[in-house]
Order: structure tokens, then C-alpha cells, then sequence
């Protein structure tokens, strides 16, 4: 169990079993995790906010909301919360349907804790990797967004033809001399946080920069 990644995030338990939610959740922080236990699917929409980290253990088989059409919910919503299924009646064609949906697990009663803990392990790594992404994807067009008008222009020109555009080629476009086309071209791979052109015209095909040229 990574312990970094237990500190920063919580195993959110959803099951209407107060036995099974009560035991499971004892056993969990026993083990070092942040747990919080919900006795329906409702109660943990309710309180959940789409910015905190973690992983989804979810009973299926609840009434009023069950485990699959909670999971639609969190679909509908763009909270991509791992989740790992449990379930004391699930037949197959609910785990392909679960599975499919994005479900990471789906587990069924009675089953071995240690195959639990190993599920939420990858499912807190999967978790807090997706979110780093997302964290640098934001970080980067924070970056993209302080571009000036005319280091924008310059970088769409770049990356167009990273090979042939040359600074004269781009200062004939613009009408400029090579060398403020070169100064614009430092201050882009500096604000890009880049050290080449290449790197940029990876990062702008990666992140659908300039998607609108």
C-alpha cells in the first residue's frame, strides 16, 4: 500500500448493508485508509464534491438507487471516481454492464479482503495519476493563455510547419525582422516551459493547442 497515496486521497464506501458497511470500514482504516461509509447511493451524491480523491467501493444491489444507476450518475456528472463493484447477487451480464461503464472491479460476496486491498491500491494510484494529469493539462493552458497576441501568432506559425518556417521565414510573414521573431520564440519556450521546438509541436498536438487554425 502506497502511504502517500492513502494520505491524500479516501476510500468512499457506498453499500445499504449497515453489517457489511460497518465491518468494511473498521477493516479499511484499520489498514491505514481514509474511509467514509454512505448507507445509499443518494446520501454519497449528496456529499461528495467532484474535487476529492479517492476510489469508489459500491455495493450494486441497493434499493431506490442501486450500485449501476449511481454509477450513471457519476458519468453524467464527469466525475471519473474509480470504482470497484461488490455485490452478493450479481450475475454476469450486470459485472459486463458495470465493466463497460468504466468500472475498474467488480467483486462478489463473500471475497478475500486482500483481493480488496490490492483493488483499491491500483484504484488509488489510477486515480491520483488521472488527476496529475489533469493538474498539468490545466497548469499548461494557464501557460498557453499568457501568451501575447503576437507570440500567439508566432507559435501557430511554428507549430504549422515546425520544419520550414524558419525566424526569416516568419519575419518575411509578418513583416519583422528575424531577431524579434527569435525573441518572441525564446519568451514562447520559456512561458511553455519547453526547451525546444520540437517539445512544443508535441505539447500542441498532445493538448489540441491551436485547434482552431
Amino acid at each position: 500500500m502506497k502511504e502517500d497515496v492513502v494520505q491524500a486521497a479516501c476510500v468512499f464506501l457506498v453499500d445499504d448493508d449497515v453489517n457489511i458497511r460497518t465491518s468494511l470500514a473498521r477493516a479499511l482504516g484499520l489498514r491505514g485508509y481514509e474511509v467514509k461509509a454512505f448507507e445509499s447511493a443518494q446520501a454519497f451524491l449528496d456529499a461528495y464534491e467532484k474535487t476529492s480523491a479517492g476510489c469508489l467501493i459500491l455495493d450494486y444491489g441497493m434499493p431506490q438507487m442501486d450500485g449501476l444507476e449511481l454509477q450513471r450518475h457519476l458519468s453524467e456528472r464527469n466525475i471519473k471516481l474509480p470504482i470497484i463493484f461488490i455485490t452478493g447477487h450479481g450475475g454476469i451480464p450486470e459485472s459486463v454492464q458495470a465493466m463497460k461503464m468504466g468500472a475498474m472491479d467488480f467483486l462478489e460476496k463473500p471475497f478475500k479482503q486482500s483481493v480488496l486491498i490490492e483493488r483499491i491500491d491500483a484504484a488509488l494510484e489510477i486515480d491520483r495519476k488521472r488527476r496529475d494529469a489533469t493538474q498539468r493539462s490545466s497548469e499548461m493552458w494557464i501557460r498557453f493563455e499568457s501568451l501575447t497576441d503576437r507570440e500567439d501568432e508566432i507559435a501557430r506559425l511554428i507549430v504549422s510547419k515546425p520544419g520550414s518556417n524558419s525566424s526569416k521565414d516568419i519575419a518575411r510573414h509578418l513583416d519583422i525582422s528575424p531577431r524579434t521573431v527569435d525573441h518572441h520564440r525564446a519568451r514562447i519556450l520559456e512561458k511553455m516551459d519547453v526547451t525546444s521546438v520540437a517539445q512544443l509541436v508535441e505539447l500542441a498536438l498532445k493538448e489540441g493547442l491551436f485547434k482552431d487554425q
